[in-house]
């Protein structure tokens, strides 16, 4: 029975080796084309497997990637297929109003409608996001609070869901209500979580106490992946002469060389990531955003090359390592609030999100 097991483990092994080798992960022009576009497809066609609400946070990140990807390569596969989905569901929004996860749909909408200009995208959108901006909630910031930790951004990866909504809307429309709201909350937040020690993120407040087993704090992955992600669509929407512009610019920057000096030798982030020893398998959905990040500052000025460009190749390279044949990205770990152990076979459509992120702002950084 042992030596079965045993032959067993080298054959797996052996096809975690030859799926590998089928995609490059080198920041070339066609090898990021070859790869992304069968990581979407492969999406698109397991689709109907998905177990999440078409409108639910997770199919927002998966959303926003892909409609990301699809503008940058003109693939027009990931745009139709996004399209339908939110026709289908009349362009409407989940039900709690002040929830922040609830809204993230919402990125997508706003980047659909960019580019048709078809009002009906947004209208509910709208009168969602400037009811809430325009009466916000005064429970208490807190995951301790009945109130308070729904209705206000009292978790770490509420920065990625709805702030970018409300930058956005302030860019198409001008009204300040939108990112006076953004502004505030990001920062009450931001105070109540950030570690301007280690330069990093509590998912929330719950977790500021805990140590892992090796006694040193937990600071979440994925948790820091969807602020470092989330900062880049906030600053796309913020002119540069905006007097909060360089609030956000200065904690990326802040986020980004501590993330940096945490990448393993393979090029991978583990899911606590001051304890990669307990973890010690890559986090794809972390790892993914961490790269679309690092890209996006390369590209837009705010990271030196010379500095993150070593870092970028191997996170990608990383990534692209955990492709299958048939383009399934594995080692993402489930729905959760804190580090939990993952396996190749693991995977959700917010990791596909952030990989095709990560995918777009790669293939302008070679273009």
């Amino acid at each position: 029975m042992k030596h079965v097991l045993f032959c067993l483990m080298l054959i797996c092994i052996v096809i975690d080796n030859v799926t590998a080798d089928d995609f490059s992960g080198k920041l070339e022009n066609n090898a990021v084309m070859e790869v992304c576009c069968a990581v979407t497809r492969w999406q698109a066609e397991h689709h109907d497997e998905c177990q999440h609400h078409d409108l639910d946070w997770t199919n927002g990140a998966l959303y926003r990637g892909i409609i990301e990807w699809s503008k940058t390569s003109g693939d027009t596969l990931g745009i139709g297929f996004v399209k339908s989905i939110c026709e289908k569901n009349g362009w409407s929004v989940l039900d709690r109003v002040y929830h922040a996860d609830d809204i993230c749909i919402g990125q997508a909408y706003i980047e659909l409608f960019r580019l048709y200009q078809d009002k009906r995208m947004i209208q509910q959108l709208m009168e969602r996001a400037f009811y809430v901006s325009s009466h916000p909630s005064v429970a208490v910031l807190s995951k301790k609070d009945k109130r308070g930790k729904d209705e206000r951004w009292s978790w770490c990866d509420a920065l990625f869901m709805a702030p970018p909504v409300y930058a956005a809307l302030y860019e198409m429309t001008g009204e300040k209500t939108y990112v006076e709201y953004m502004d505030r909350e990001f920062r009450i937040c931001t105070d109540s979580l950030f570690d301007y020690n280690e330069n990093l993120y509590y998912r929330d407040c719950i977790r500021i106490p805990l140590r892992e087993p090796n006694g040193q704090k937990q600071f979440w992955a994925r948790g820091n992946g969807w602020v470092f992600a989330g900062i880049p669509l906030i600053l796309e929407n913020l002119p540069e002469n905006h007097p909060t512009r360089f609030y956000y610019v200065d904690l990326f920057k802040k986020m980004a060389s501590k993330i940096a000096s945490l990448q393993d030798s393979r090029g991978a982030w583990h899911a606590s990531l001051l304890d990669p020893v307990t973890y010690p398998f890559p986090e794809n959905s972390a790892s993914a955003f961490f790269c679309y990040g690092f890209a996006w500052g390369i590209n837009n000025g705010l990271l030196a090359v010379e500095e993150y460009s070593r870092v970028l190749e191997k996170g990608w390279a990383s990534l692209v390592s955990c492709v299958s044949q048939d383009g399934k990205l594995g080692y993402i770990q489930p729905v959760g609030a804190a580090p939990a152990s993952v396996g190749m076979e693991s995977t959700d459509v917010y990791g596909i999100g952030a990989f095709l992120l990560a995918g777009s702002e790669i293939l302008r950084f070679v273009r």
